[in-house]
C-alpha cells in the first residue's frame, strides 16, 4: 500500500472516532500536512509530518506506515511516530490541566435545601 486518504489514515491511526469527524477536521483546517492545509482526499504518503488538531490535544507525527484498517491502538500506534516536541508540550497541558482546581457549573433553578445549608455555613450563620 503506497497512498490512502487523509481521512481513512487519521481514522485507523485513532485520532478520531469516525471517518465522518476526520473528514470534518480536515474541512475546518485543523490538519496539516508538511504545512499545507490538508483536504479529506489528500494522500498521505510515509514520511509526512501531519500536525493534527482534535478535542484533546494537538499532535505532529510522522507518518510511518500507511492502513486503511481500522485495528487495535497498538498497531494504530504503529503507523506515526510523535516528535519529542509534541509531547513535551501535552505532558505539560495535562499537568497544567490537572493543577487547575475544578469548579462546579451553577446549578439551574431554586436551591436544594442541601444547597441552602452550605450557602449558610459559608456566611457564618451556622
Amino acid at each position: 500500500m503506497d497512498r490512502v486518504r487523509m481521512d481513512k489514515w487519521l481514522w485507523a491511526a485513532r485520532f478520531f472516532k469516525t471517518r465522518a469527524l476526520a473528514a470534518r477536521a480536515c474541512e475546518l483546517g485543523r490538519i496539516t500536512c508538511n504545512g499545507q492545509p490538508a483536504k479529506a482526499a489528500r494522500e498521505v504518503h510515509a514520511g509526512e509530518l501531519l500536525h493534527i488538531k482534535n478535542d484533546g490535544a494537538e499532535f505532529e507525527v510522522k507518518v510511518v506506515t500507511l492502513s486503511d484498517i481500522r485495528g487495535p491502538a497498538t498497531v494504530a500506534q504503529a503507523l506515526y511516530l510523535e516528535t519529542e516536541a509534541s509531547k513535551e508540550l501535552r505532558q505539560k497541558l495535562a499537568a497544567e490541566r490537572k493543577a487547575t482546581p475544578h469548579f462546579e457549573a451553577a446549578r439551574e433553578g431554586k436551591p436544594s435545601k442541601r444547597d441552602r445549608r452550605e450557602l449558610a455555613r459559608l456566611r457564618g450563620r451556622i
